[in-house]
């Protein structure tokens, strides 16, 4: 209650404003009468003081210290009955209220201040009781709409309407989740990288002023299990003295952050899940591809996608953590990709496996764009990570893979590529790998070119009987492996070389090819080679 609103109870009928008339929009929560000398030890911030004067009966030029001392406790205002024992206000005194801004004021003599204290305590209680009525109520209403399945825009809209102001919910960087009206540039210029700046303490609500747009957000911190909050953020400045207001948010803050935290423990036994899969797939504990199609399906994952596949992981340092900071930096940084993956429209998903997190990227059209396309983001990401935790981090980056059944290889390329990264003792990096192998590089061609080359080039000896057709690619395939050395191969085979000339001349023959021309001889090799990855896949 302010002391504009105190002074028109009838109790003050009569009382006088002899002093700090601007101060009369000052916050009472407390109303106390003492004639004790030592009065100053007892005082109490937003509190108004009625006295009759006695002990200043004797010094009235104390009131000026009794005001001073007022001041310092940040006190409501003081009411004298001056026709008592003190006859008159010293100018002084009048000045220094004005000075102060605080309340000055003459009661009337035959008012009692015993009535005073107790009408204007009891006009105060009144307000506290409705407004705590009222609290209860929206909290209740609110409450509702989480038990009726109508969600946070529910809670919001409700909420802009009680208080007469958009509302936005943020997350914990300061990136909004929801509103109730359009947000324009200067809201994101606010408070873009601003989660870092912002106080830790246990604060009730703080404000944030654009003098671009001359414009003030009241925020209101959200405390769930996090160790930063969420906030609702205010389009418009709300004063600590408005009680009603403030408390109409808080009902809101208090439903809202049980609602997060019920969401975040459905959120993170999905996350479970999707790391448990994960692991298992990488690590081939599943039985059957059957197994694996069918598990990836429910995570969204298609076996006639490729993927790009990112391992990141934060750059070491030489501080200690201890376990609930770890965890605390993991959820924060999953949350943090998470929601850059969300601001990117592509399809990705998000794993985290061991100390990595795992970034699958669908690769759609020129793979080498998709790849640009998902560096561009990675780096994306670290500029997010450097921003909330002033920490790096490094990726390593598989080639794509062809079919899902390829993410275990494509996934063991990418941690390969970051701990290559790392053994450079280079930080914040994006390594891409680089294949070593013939079977790596055939590994990149798309699954059909590489089935229909196969069936090109040994299309004429499936049409052979079974066990012709077994005898001929054995005898080409060793023959190849032992540098087409006639003698090798017969020794390998355990047959007589005349026998190994005739099946080559046969293979010869059937495929139109000869084994004395290296182009040809190349194109057999890849053929058995990918003839091996088809059988793995």
């Amino acid at each position: 209650m302010f002391m504009k609103d105190l002074l028109n109870l009838p109790v003050f009928s009569g009382a006088i404003v002899a002093g700090g008339r601007e101060g009369l929009d000052r916050e009472v929560n407390t109303v106390n009468m003492m004639d004790a000398p030592d009065i100053v030890s007892y005082l109490k911030p937003n509190e108004l003081l009625v006295t009759t004067a006695f002990h200043l009966k004797d010094n009235p030029s104390s009131l000026s210290e009794l005001l001073e001392e007022m001041h310092k406790q940040g006190c409501a205002g003081l009411g004298i009955k001056t026709k008592r024992f003190l006859h008159h206000i010293p100018e002084e005194a009048v000045e220094l209220a004005d000075r102060y801004e605080m309340p000055l004021v003459d009661i009337p003599f035959e008012t009692s201040l015993g009535d005073i204290v107790h009408q204007s305590l009891s006009c105060i209680l009144d307000m506290r009781t409705t407004e705590l009525h009222q609290a209860m109520k929206t909290h209740q209403q609110f409450t509702n709409f989480i038990l009726n399945g109508q969600g946070l825009d529910k809670i919001l809209q409700s909420l802009s309407g009680l208080i007469g102001g958009q509302v936005t919910l943020l997350n914990h960087q300061l990136r909004p989740f929801y509103s109730t009206g359009h947000l324009g540039d200067p809201f994101y210029s606010l408070f873009a990288g601003m989660g870092a700046h912002l106080p830790e303490a246990g604060l009730t609500a703080f404000s944030l002023r654009d003098s671009e747009i001359q414009k003030t957000f009241t925020l209101f911190p959200i405390y769930t299990h996090k160790k930063q909050p969420s906030y609702l953020a205010v389009h418009r400045f709300i004063p600590p003295t408005d009680r009603s207001a403030v408390l109409t948010v808080e009902q809101a803050a208090n439903v809202i952050a049980f609602d997060l935290m019920k969401e975040n423990a459905l959120k993170q036994k999905t996350q479970r899940l999707r790391n448990e899969f994960f692991t298992n797939f990488v690590n081939g504990t599943f039985s059957s591809s059957e197994e694996i199609l069918s598990r990836a399906k429910e995570f969204g994952l298609s076996n006639e996608n490729r993927y790009f596949c990112a391992a990141g992981r934060i750059d070491q340092s030489e501080k200690s953590f201890s376990l609930a900071e770890h965890q605390w930096e993991s959820e924060l940084i999953y949350d943090t990709i998470e929601e850059d993956i969300q601001g990117t429209g592509e399809n990705m998903q998000l794993f985290a496996s061991e100390d990595k997190f795992v970034i699958l990227m669908e690769a759609r059209g020129n793979w080498k764009n998709c790849e640009e396309s998902f560096v561009s983001f990675l780096k994306a990401v670290q500029s997010s990570v450097g921003t909330l935790l002033q920490k790096t981090i490094s990726f390593g980056i598989s080639t794509y893979a062809e079919q899902l059944l390829r993410l275990p290889e494509a996934h063991k390329e990418a941690v390969n590529a970051l701990y290559y990264g790392a053994m450079l003792g280079s930080t914040e990096f994006i390594e891409s790998y680089q294949p070593k192998e013939v079977s790596e590089i055939l590994r990149m061609i798309p699954y059909e070119q590489m089935k229909q080359f196969y069936h090109n080039t040994f299309q004429a000896l499936v049409d052979e009987p079974k066990k012709d057709y077994d005898l001929l690619m054995q005898t080409l395939s060793v023959y190849l492996e032992s540098h087409c050395q006639l003698s090798e191969t017969a020794k390998r085979l355990f047959i007589h070389r005349n026998t190994v000339i005739y099946r080559l001349e046969k293979c010869e023959e059937l495929l139109g090819r000869s084994l004395k021309d290296p182009e040809q001889t190349l194109c057999l090799r890849l053929a058995f080679r990918i003839k091996a990855l088809l059988q793995n896949s």
